[in-house]
């Protein structure tokens, strides 16, 4: 247990980033597998649309890096454009 006031508050706000940053790192995976599933370069297409804004959110809140962003942006793009029309 804390024995400081700022210390009790660290543990709530801790917590409650904790759980954000799960659920914003969820959203992130299922958005990356939709990509992975895709059998058309259309629906590939709709869902790398998706996906790139959501790993964009992710990355402006400081989930994930920049530059690992971009890097999985880069190869859902060359994933969906193999894949047949």
């Amino acid at each position: 247990m804390p024995h400081h006031k700022s210390a009790a508050k660290r543990v709530v706000t801790n917590e409650k980033r904790r759980l954000r940053n799960i659920a914003a790192t969820s959203r992130m995976r299922t958005a990356i597998k939709a990509v992975r599933s895709a059998t058309t370069k259309n629906a590939g297409e709709a869902a790398l649309h998706e996906t790139i804004a959501v790993l964009d959110r992710t990355a402006a809140k400081g989930i994930i890096k920049r530059e690992t962003a971009s890097r999985h942006k880069s190869r859902l793009s060359k994933f969906v454009a193999k894949l047949p029309a």
